[in-house]
């Protein structure tokens, strides 16, 4: 047993039974999320096809020395521009496909699969040493480098590039210069997951250009259900819902120009594919409830955004009116600010006369997703147009006036006491402290950190009452926790 740690400690993991990794709680699903590499075609396959299209270029080159025609110059650009962008099916086309699968297939198999990264754990247990003090595994940077060497002997050299100088200083130290080693695991478990999923997303990539469309992301999330713990008891007739849905989350937020496509980089490192990677954890370690309902991607929210949609579509046309919008949660909303958010983000119908004009379904999405992020630059953003009534990139006080008016109704209507909405004017201006103090901009909401409670007591009177009444809440949730 090797024991390189030069303070001494003995190495007693030789006569601990080591568990492999995917038995432990935080990598139980360490296979599935992981995955194997492969799925990307046999190499029998890539050979024949690799064949088939050097046998069409060269029946193209002797196909255009029998014509033999010059290009005019003015032709050129043309030519570029196709190189660039070659046509379906044409042999550029293939070739690209071609070099594109032979790319991803190489980055695939340097990634490390399930069984390399629980010989990597049992190789990290068996050459660290225990920390008296907290009983923390732990290994210095001469533990580090021998780990390195064995791990490059049992699982080969693509270990190699997880166990450089720079990767060990990323890590916290304690005063003897050592590192735990179930931070550094997790973050060689965190890149290989990433990259895998990077691959499988390009891969996806029709035009390679490094954006996902649509169905693109929506073909993504759809391979991944059979793996998510949470989603492989869905009903086969919601998977495409499902994915419609959970696809529009991606987009809201990874989108922000609705452009149609999102940026596979952004989507990457967005806190919704970690929301999504959530849905690993099996049903059985205690997830409760208002944990699932809470997560946009899982099989309770989902549903409930469909019934929610169902509920308020009461002629059944799959489109919301404005009068179908204001019952929307319990009808706490402002007429206002329904009719802005019909002005702002719903598209007008073909005929172009008022009443053509009615929210769809992916226009419901991003309404309930601004709602519930509204403490996010994408939802605050997209709440800020509807707020913004003369469209000139600032509130003033005229226009927290106006908005306020029809949440003071609501109050007094609920049985509510008198306020005034001079003082509510007044404490939102020394709520958010613009930098201006003539008007307010999405940018003084975003630096006030409260930009969201402000959008909740313009638009919602039970928003405003939760504010009214937030010392009262937070003794509620305070009271459990002290019993």
């Amino acid at each position: 047993m090797y024991s390189g740690s030069s303070d001494g400690e003995g190495h007693e993991a030789a006569q601990r039974k080591i568990p492999p990794a995917s038995s432990m709680p935080w990598a139980r699903n360490l296979r599935r999320f992981i995955g194997t590499g492969v799925g990307l075609g046999s190499e029998a396959l890539m050979e024949l096809e690799t064949k088939r299209i050097l046998l069409d270029i060269f029946k193209e080159k002797q196909q255009k020395s029998a014509e033999a025609c010059t290009i005019p110059s003015f032709y050129k650009k043309a030519c570029i521009i196709s190189l660039l962008k070659p046509e379906e099916g044409s042999i550029s086309n293939r070739v690209q496909r071609l070099a594109k699968y032979r790319f991803l297939k190489k980055q695939s198999d340097l990634l490390l699969n399930a069984d390399d990264l629980d010989a990597m754990w049992t190789c990290l247990r068996e050459n660290c040493v225990i920390d008296d003090a907290t009983g923390a595994e732990k290994m210095n940077y001469e533990d580090f480098c021998h780990i390195a060497s064995v791990c490059t002997e049992q699982i080969g050299p693509k270990c190699r590039r997880f166990f450089s100088p720079s990767n060990f200083m990323k890590f916290e130290k304690d005063e003897q210069g050592r590192i735990a080693i179930l931070p550094f695991y997790l973050y060689v478990m965190r890149t290989v997951s990433l990259t895998q999923a990077r691959i499988d997303m390009s891969e996806l990539d029709g035009d390679s250009d490094g954006f996902l469309q649509q169905h693109e992301m929506e073909s993504y999330i759809q391979g991944l259900i059979p793996n998510l713990a949470q989603l492989r008891d869905m009903p086969t007739g919601f998977i495409q819902m499902y994915c419609r849905i959970a696809a529009h989350k991606f987009f809201f937020f990874c989108d922000p120009h609705r452009r149609g496509k999102a940026c596979i980089k952004k989507v990457l490192l967005s806190n919704c594919l970690q929301e999504l990677m959530e849905l690993h954890q099996e049903s059985e370690e205690e997830v409760t409830d208002t944990e699932q309902a809470e997560n946009w991607f899982s099989l309770t929210s989902a549903q409930r955004i469909c019934d929610m949609f169902i509920a308020l579509d009461k002629d059944s046309n799959q489109t919301l009116s404005k009068q179908e919008l204001r019952e929307y949660a319990d009808g706490t909303l402002t007429d206002i600010f329904i009719e802005r958010v019909f002005d702002e983000h719903v598209r007008r119908g073909k005929g172009g006369v008022g009443n053509s004009r009615e929210m769809d379904f992916e226009s419901f999405l991003d309404f309930v997703l601004a709602l519930e992020n509204k403490d996010t630059p994408e939802g605050l953003t997209y709440l800020f147009r509807c707020l913004d009534l003369q469209g000139r990139g600032y509130l003033t006080t005229a226009d927290i006036h106006s908005l306020f008016r029809d949440v003071h109704q609501k109050w007094i209507e609920g049985g509510n006491y008198e306020l005034c909405i001079e003082d509510v004017r007044d404490e939102i201006w020394d709520m958010v402290k613009p930098a201006d103090p003539l008007r307010i901009t999405l940018a003084d909401l975003l630096s006030c950190k409260q930009g969201g409670t402000v959008a909740s007591m313009l638009i919602d009177v039970r928003g405003f009452w939760a504010h009214d009444n937030r010392e009262n809440l937070l003794q509620e949730e305070e009271e459990p926790e002290e019993e």
